[in-house]
């Protein structure tokens, strides 16, 4: 088993970020428009953060993401 990859905090939260904007317009019925829009302002910056200069895998990336147990991702209530 390998070890598992150590990403930058803030890479980590945008991905927690971005999957919960996910999450929330696969549920919305109507007036999507602002989660839309919030979507791909996240993907833009999680593409474009400095940390993919390297290379490194997204794969492992989402799964850190999902795995995170600090702070919730803003719009994210504590479990």
């Amino acid at each position: 088993m390998r070890p598992p990859f150590r990403y930058p905090e803030d890479l980590i939260t945008l991905q927690r970020a971005w999957q919960q904007t996910y999450v929330e317009l696969a549920q919305a019925g109507a007036g999507t428009t602002v989660l839309r829009r919030r979507l791909i302002t996240l993907s833009g910056t999680l593409c474009t953060h400095p940390y993919w200069a390297a290379p490194a895998g997204s794969v492992e990336l989402r799964r850190a993401a999902r795995t995170h147990t600090s702070a919730p991702a803003e719009g994210e209530e504590a479990a």
